[in-house]
């Protein structure tokens, strides 16, 4: 963590054009954004900057949305998914561009992001990159024995590369946006929870343990934190709460030859696993989700078997750190941005997309205050849907249990398939191995991405060298 200077509780009333609730990622842009329009904003955080899921997550940046691509085309069409699309790159590329303006250090930025395939469905694979290449993403298609070069793991098959997308230090890209915030005039205060808020009328009145505020634009910019203000919109998420460990330093070759990847990896479209390598020498690792918080202790020894699992050739890592954070799921699984009423704003739903999606909701609800913007209506066929209270999150828990029983079926069926493919003999008329991996190369792999093959093989071999004994700050809270 960058060293972030105190920030104190809101002790006299204010009234101003714009009051932020939650110091999250997205209330810190949309503070930014409508600062830098000239308007006067205060951000209350109940706690500490960036101190739920905004500085608790590994730090992908993605683009795209936790709903899937083909589901969104069929609700609202293919162009108006393809706007939605543009609209998460546009998040992803303001978070590039804050990084660039306001500095790297601390941050550690690193480019990519491989959604891995643990099942050989190679036809799945490629109708999923057509799509989201049709829909604006830069992607190229990963064969086997590319992957399994970078990733030296017998579990894993094709992957779909992301070549935009970004890793970063969440906490402390959070405290950098503050301080840009601030010098564009916002003003934020920490230890200041929202009490009530009376949204009628043309001022707004907010009430806080010591002071009041009142404006003409509300901003409620949280997750499940919002249920002792607003019940009814912390109804619609489901709580998940994610466990991440980093470990004890690793071996430098040991560990890059084994994860010869330094962006973000993902093999599972629910939580189990994401992670990548923090400071040169640890893996952080995330899983293990549950719908009701349980202490991150609990689950070190499993995310290390998860480790061991996939990458046995590390033996048994220690773990050094472990934490949680809990992040709010929409039923339809997209965010949740636009206005509840005159004058006050929504900016929630954000688990799962990844953290552009926080920098495209402020910067939506920023133009649409000051400006008069209408992009947030892009959002409104994704309406508040009620998440089923304890019956809800019940569920949720039964679907992830019931996914990954269902996905390591479906890990194991991929294996024997393989193991029989290796153990049948082949006829002396077919390909040699050599042709046949050309063949698998030229199907899945755009042409741009193949005439880089050099380039990446100079890098695998690059990355297998000990690196310096430079070490930065491991990610989280």
């Amino acid at each position: 963590m960058l060293p972030a200077p105190p920030r104190p509780p809101l002790a006299v009333d204010l009234d101003v054009d714009v009051a932020v609730i939650g110091g999250g990622l997205a209330g810190l842009t949309t503070a930014r954004e409508v600062a830098r329009r000239g308007w006067s904003v205060a951000l209350l955080e109940a706690g500490r900057l960036a101190g739920s899921a905004s500085g608790r997550n590994t730090g992908f940046v993605l683009p795209g949305f936790a709903a899937d691509a083909e589901k969104v085309v069929t609700r609202v069409g293919f162009e108006h998914a393809k706007d939605l699309w543009a609209l998460s790159q546009a998040g992803l590329d303001y978070v590039r561009d804050t990084i660039a303006a306001e500095g790297a250090d601390g941050i550690d930025p690193e480019a990519g992001w491989l959604y891995v395939s643990k099942v050989d469905d190679g036809d799945a694979l490629f109708r999923s990159i057509g799509l989201l290449g049709d829909l604006g993403c830069e992607v190229e298609g990963w064969p086997t024995e590319r992957v399994r070069a970078f990733l030296r793991s017998e579990r894993y098959f094709g992957a779909i590369h992301f070549l935009r997308a970004l890793t970063i230090h969440p906490l402390n890209y959070a405290l950098k946006l503050a301080a840009a915030a601030e010098r564009d005039g916002a003003r934020i205060f920490e230890a200041t929870p929202a009490l009530s808020i009376d949204p009628s009328g043309v001022r707004k009145r907010i009430v806080t343990p010591a002071a009041r505020v009142r404006a003409g634009h509300v901003v409620l910019a949280g997750n499940v934190e919002l249920q002792g203000l607003l019940p009814r919109v912390a109804a619609t998420l489901v709580p998940i709460t994610t466990y991440v460990i980093v470990t004890a330093p690793i071996d430098r070759e040991r560990l890059t030859a084994a994860v010869g990847y330094r962006g973000a990896v993902s093999d599972t479209d629910l939580a189990d696993n994401h992670y990548r390598i923090v400071g040169g020498d640890r893996l952080m690792w995330s899983g293990r989700a549950t719908v009701w918080p349980r202490n991150p202790r609990r689950y070190r020894v499993a995310l290390a078997g998860d480790i061991a699992k996939t990458y046995p050739q590390l033996g048994r890592v220690a773990v050094d750190y472990a934490w949680n954070g809990t992040l709010g799921n929409t039923v339809h699984r997209m965010p949740q941005i636009g206005e509840l009423g005159p004058g006050v704003w929504l900016a929630s739903g954000f688990g799962g997309h990844g953290l552009d999606t926080t920098a495209m909701a402020g910067n939506i609800v920023a133009r649409a205050i000051v400006e008069g913007d209408e992009t947030w209506r892009k959002f409104t066929p994704f309406e508040l849907v009620w998440a089923g209270g304890v019956f809800g999150r019940t569920a949720a828990q039964l679907r992830v249990w019931i996914k990954r029983l269902t996905d390591a079926a479906a890990e194991r069926r991929a294996k024997a398939r393989e193991a029989a493919r290796r153990s049948r003999p082949e006829p002396q008329t077919q390909t040699s191995d050599a042709a046949a991996n050309a063949a698998a190369s030229e199907s899945i792999v755009p042409s741009d991405a193949r005439g880089d093959e050099a380039e990446h093989a100079a890098q695998r071999r690059q990355d297998s060298e000990p690196a310096d004994q430079d070490s930065h700050q491991c990610a989280g809270d």
